[in-house]
């Protein structure tokens, strides 16, 4: 239990540290969006209206200090203010655009540490096969950066071989909805996306777990597992679960890298997520709108890194017996 709250402890100081960081970083950008606003339509619209502008977007010419406790306040009411360029709620705009983003990272990260976890122990222990020919393959893919990677891949599976649809993620002609024409078209548009993260960020958990298996079998506990005669099975589990404990703490920081990848591949594929509405405010100085999107990816990575945490935590008892002490 100590060990939780040290935890939890940790976790809310730095998601108060992300959210300065996020309201200070876009305001230190040059220009000002609303005057910029406010110059483009000052002809068509009276003074009145112009200082109600200014108003709805927050321009109540307050101090930094002053719009920081506003921006907290706000924050903690689920009002992240309205986007300057789209002109509506940034709430509103990020609960269509975020669960796009969160299942395409989400499932691309499962998938890329089961896999990769899976056959980094499976290479490990059988080290020096001929399945080591995987290792030379998945390294050169996961040197590829990913929008180029990304883009190779919507040339050729894509537009060329019509093995996957591109661009979106559903036909127009499908009704939106929970429905299984529906729910089957995402996905079949989801794959590609899904494939090109999977396959810059399988290498890693590879490699990681393969070097930790070989290193395990040497150990006096799985030496004596052998000598006793367990079954092959049990064997690997044993090593496999002591060797997977750095793979889970290094999924804390793959969880951003994965987070990054995924917005450049949103903008190759045109996916309807977080990475096209993100560049979009930035070139436009929209500041709601930047600090929504980034207080949502920061949150989400912190709560995955907490998940991350706890399930180390319930699979090396150690840790347990040393916040006991």
């Amino acid at each position: 239990m100590l060990m939780i709250s040290r935890r939890l402890g940790l976790y809310l100081l730095t998601a108060w540290v992300a959210v300065t960081v996020n309201f200070v970083l876009p305001r230190l950008m040059p220009g000002n969006p609303i005057q910029n606003l406010i110059g483009k339509i000052q002809s068509q619209v009276t003074p009145a209206e112009i200082n109600a502008i200014r108003l709805s977007f927050g321009d109540t010419k307050q101090g930094w200090l002053g719009q920081y406790f506003t921006y907290i306040t706000q924050m903690f009411h689920g009002n992240l203010g309205i986007s300057i360029t789209l002109g509506a709620p940034v709430t509103s705009i990020l609960r269509e655009s975020v669960p796009w983003t969160v299942g395409l990272i989400g499932l691309s990260t499962i998938i890329s540490f089961v896999v990769g976890t899976f056959a980094g122990a499976m290479l490990g222990w059988t080290r020096g096969s001929r399945f080591d020919s995987l290792i030379p393959t998945a390294t050169f893919f996961q040197a590829v950066p990913y929008f180029f990677l990304a883009t190779v891949m919507l040339l050729a599976f894509g537009s060329d071989l019509h093995w996957f649809p591109v661009l979106g993620a559903y036909n127009q002609t499908v009704t939106p909805g929970w429905n299984w024409p529906y729910v089957l078209n995402v996905i079949r548009y989801a794959e590609l996306p899904l494939i090109s993260i999977v396959l810059s960020s399988i290498a890693g958990w590879m490699l990681g777990m393969r070097n930790m298996m070989i290193t395990m079998i040497g150990e006096d506990f799985v030496l004596m597992a052998v000598a006793k005669g367990l079954p092959r099975r049990k064997v690997i589990f044993h090593a496999a679960r002591n060797a997977v404990l750095p793979s889970i703490a290094n999924l804390s920081l793959a969880i951003g890298l994965v987070v990054s990848g995924a917005l450049l591949v949103e903008l190759v594929f045109n996916y309807p997520g977080v990475g096209d509405l993100l560049l979009q405010a930035v070139l436009n100085a929209d500041y709601p709108l930047i600090q929504g999107i980034f207080l949502v990816i920061t949150l989400t990575v912190l709560a995955a890194n907490l998940i991350a945490d706890f399930i180390y935590l319930a699979l090396d008892p150690r840790t347990r017996t040393e916040a006991a002490v």
